[in-house]
């Protein structure tokens, strides 16, 4: 037997209704605060994500599903959703028209890490970006908007972490007193950090390596190197935080794993999966869309795990699979192709309906009708038939009435759409 390619899952029937709710619930969030959705390609330029995401980060170094077509290009299963909406933003010149635009996406990603509870190689995000605005406000704004759907998901035990990664401007200080530090710790370090306290120093303030974090106990903070205009851009952030009373932590170990990210940086964690976890994250990267061959415009964005998500909404008792409003009990071929006809005639009007297709007994098409958790069953036989009445069976009161056969669709339809 072919079974699944590790590090991949099914999304079966039972938990795609939760997936559904969750992507609902987001996609009336974004609408509400007039972002568009983009849909973009699974797969794109290697070069890409080597230039966006940066040549000595993991990702591109380890994780990228990477393969050569038959003109020898490379091409690269997307890893993250960011570089693809800027070289989309850039190709179709949508700053034309007009330099801020607000998108999202929902979609799948890909990256060979080790498998693991919650983190898989094909894995699903939820992506938000706004472009051409530099205003400190549209950091906030992200950040409402992630509170905000945790709220509504009924996501509890949240924290907001915040943290600001300076600009090309401040960031070299504050790299220099990094690798100062680094340097003299770095017998007690992880062959990875010991790799990238040159290359990249700020990723080993991300390193979850017990003895790398124990090392790294009391890291500088990039917050006190800041250049003036980059400690007014946080600090309007967080005073807009206080303003909306939204709780947040300034948390100086936190870095995002991506070149590109400049400025505010930020995660929801929560620990409803037991030890405190990111389950959302993003920040500013002013320099992308420059960087990948477009005008200077800033950027900011987030990725959420759906994945995780899932997971952690998916603990409340609540069933988010939708009732069926009709299922259609038949005793008889007769019986069967009236219902057959009915079935597709109540479908076309989007009415749910089910019925069995095969030759069963009464007592097992109702114990189907309560397994598909149906809230009515028409019952019709020879006898129905040759009375020209059906019975239509409120599951929940366990009443029932008589239906003339004669314009069932209408009467039934009139009697579910009543019900709801």
């Amino acid at each position: 037997m072919i079974q699944l390619i590790r590090g991949f899952k099914d999304i079966l029937p039972g938990e795609s209704e939760l997936w559904q709710y969750i992507e609902k619930t987001a996609v009336d969030l974004f609408q509400s605060f007039r972002y568009n959705e983009i849909r973009i390609p699974i797969m794109e330029k290697t070069a890409l994500f080597a230039r966006s995401i940066g040549e000595t980060t993991d990702i591109v170094e380890k994780e990228m599903y990477t393969l050569e077509d038959r003109k020898k290009d490379l091409l690269t299963l997307r890893p993250e959703a960011t570089a693809s909406i800027v070289r989309s933003y850039i190709q179709h010149k949508m700053y034309a028209t007009d330099p801020v635009q607000k998108f999202y996406m929902i979609g799948p990603m890909f990256r060979r890490e080790r498998p693991q509870k919650g983190r898989y190689r094909q894995f699903y995000q939820i992506d938000a970006e706004i472009f051409g605005v530099a205003s400190p406000l549209a950091d906030v704004e992200l950040i409402v908007l992630l509170n905000t759907l945790m709220e509504r998901l009924n996501v509890t035990d949240v924290e907001v972490h915040v943290n600001s990664l300076g600009c090309p401007e401040c960031r070299p200080a504050y790299k220099e007193a990094l690798t100062t530090l680094l340097n003299g710790v770095s017998d007690k370090l992880c062959a990875n950090c010991v790799r990238r306290k040159d290359k990249n120093p700020l990723r080993v303030l991300d390193c979850k390596v017990p003895a790398c974090q124990d090392a790294m106990e009391d890291p500088p903070a990039l917050i006190d190197h800041l250049c003036d205009a980059c400690s007014d851009h946080f600090n309007t952030v967080t005073g807009w935080l206080d303003r909306l009373k939204i709780p947040y932590t300034v948390n100086k170990r936190l870095v995002r794993g991506l070149d590109y990210y400049t400025r505010t940086a930020f995660e929801i964690q929560t620990g409803a999966l037991g030890a405190q976890s990111a389950v959302a994250g993003g920040g500013r990267y002013d320099g992308l869309v420059s960087a990948l061959g477009g005008p200077d415009q800033p950027a900011i964005g987030f990725a959420i795990g759906f994945d995780r998500l899932a997971e952690i909404v998916g603990q409340s008792d609540a069933d988010y699979r939708k009732p069926l409003p009709l299922f259609i009990a038949a005793l008889g071929a007769t019986a069967r192709d009236k219902a057959f006809d009915w079935c597709l005639s109540l479908g076309r009007l989007g009415i749910g309906c089910e019925m069995e297709y095969a030759e069963k007994s009464l007592k097992s098409q109702m114990k189907k009708a309560n397994r598909l958790n149906a809230q009515s069953v028409l019952i019709v036989g020879d006898a129905e038939i040759e009375n020209g009445e059906a019975v239509l069976r409120n599951m929940a009161s366990k009443t029932q009435q008589s239906v003339p056969l004669e314009n069932l669709i209408e009467n039934v339809a009139k009697a579910i759409n009543e019900r709801s």
